[in-house]
């Protein structure tokens, strides 16, 4: 048994040194020279759809799959069955985190019962629950989106917003752009996610509501948040892979590239980028939002709205954001593995140690998740996970 990695990079606060690292003690793995070690990754927008729609996924192929990416802690997303919208339904879920999962997984409790919006959930006995969100829905309510600030301040619990204002969606599920015209597809309008987005944060001006929002895609979303970071607001957010690097002119005709918000046009990917560049984007957080292979097998029109990204997502990010130049290591580092937990307090747990020589080809056979369908699948990436710890386990490790 070898417990020293040697000359390996070591991510330490804020940069890289190189030193002897130590291995935990509790495993038998190679000697791996010349590798880097960061802090693990954290994911604040995961779905591992348990209870209640465990054929797409469930806490352990989920976790397992988090765990093959670098992950140690993520946050999962609260459209399950049941709902986790009362301390009764959030523990249908945390009995199996508790038996079930491989790595920390911190549960969203809903925003609305059901997350129907029609009705607030039970936010006092909940007051336990890591943060409250109605991700896969927007609330279309101002006034509910007030009330649950409110609630959420008095608590000191986050507002986690998937902005979406259904009033603009007729029926579309791409982007309303260049492809959807070309090829007669029903488009998606930026304006209803950033709308939604101004809207709640002139409530989080009014309540001092601390306030996150999820996946944005679209560059009025980012000028938004950048002057509401101006003036005070008390606002994160994130963007995910998929948007910094594709965009609708990527688009196939497969189920693999529909998402939501969708793929939008180069100029929002652009200001995304800047976004990150210039602190306004906070984090990376993946979705991923595992499906049945036949729910994606539909085209653009009808699969399910959702992809994969969590095993391939610091691979990504540093083959087109990192190695292009476009931005540093220690700023990737810092977006997915630093910047999360100081947000959500989410404590550093654990390490991973990834060869970034290492060169492959996307390949679904080798994901742990049950879910397969990402628009990454056949690209060429560099980056290859050789060890995930959580405290002192082993919980991934490549053979």
């Amino acid at each position: 048994m070898n417990n020293m990695i040697n000359n390996a990079k070591v991510y330490e606060n804020g940069t890289f040194i190189v030193k002897d690292f130590p291995l935990p003690t509790g495993g038998i793995v190679s000697n791996f020279n010349n590798l880097f070690v960061f802090p693990a990754f954290c994911d604040v927008h995961v779905h591992l759809r348990e209870p209640g729609f465990s054929y797409k996924e469930t806490i352990k192929s989920g976790t397992m799959a988090c765990a093959h990416g670098g992950y140690t802690d993520v946050c999962s997303m609260p459209n399950l069955n049941p709902v986790p919208d009362s301390a009764k339904h959030l523990k249908a879920q945390l009995d199996i985190i508790e038996t079930d999962a491989v790595i920390n997984v911190y549960p969203y409790a809903s925003i609305t019962v059901g997350q129907k919006g029609e009705q607030l959930s039970d936010f006092e006995n909940l007051r336990h629950a890591f943060a409250f969100s109605d991700d896969g829905r927007g609330v279309q309510n101002e006034e509910m989106m007030r009330e649950a600030m409110k609630k959420a301040k008095e608590l000191g619990k986050i507002i986690v917003a998937h902005c979406e204002d259904n009033s603009l969606l007729f029926g579309g599920y791409i982007h309303d752009g260049e492809y959807a015209k070309a090829h007669g597809h029903k488009g998606i309008c930026s304006e209803s996610e950033w709308k939604p987005i101004e809207r709640d944060l002139k409530l989080a001006k009014e309540t001092g509501c601390k306030y996150h929002v999820c996946h944005i895609s679209c560059k009025e979303s980012v000028e938004l948040i950048r002057k509401a970071k101006a003036d005070g607001v008390d606002v994160t957010c994130e963007t995910a892979p998929h948007y910094l690097v594709l965009t609708d002119k990527d688009l196939k005709e497969d189920g693999r590239f529909k998402m939501n918000p969708p793929l939008r046009s180069e100029a929002d990917r652009l200001a995304l980028i800047e976004g990150i560049k210039d602190g306004t984007i906070d984090m990376i957080a993946t979705d991923h939002a595992p499906h049945s292979s036949e729910e994606k097998s539909k085209g653009l029109e009808k699969s399910a709205f959702g992809i994969v990204g969590i095993e391939i997502a610091f691979p990504v990010m540093y083959t087109y954001l990192v190695k292009t130049g476009i931005i540093t290591l220690e700023k990737l580092i810092e977006i997915m593995a630093i910047n999360p937990r100081k947000r959500f307090s989410i404590p550093q747990s654990g390490y991973t140690i990834w060869d970034l020589d290492k060169k492959f080809t996307v390949d679904t056979d080798d994901f742990l998740s049950k879910g397969i369908a990402t628009p990454f699948e056949g690209c060429e990436l560099y980056g290859q996970n050789k060890l995930t710890v959580l405290g002192d386990e082993i919980k991934y490790i490549k053979e």
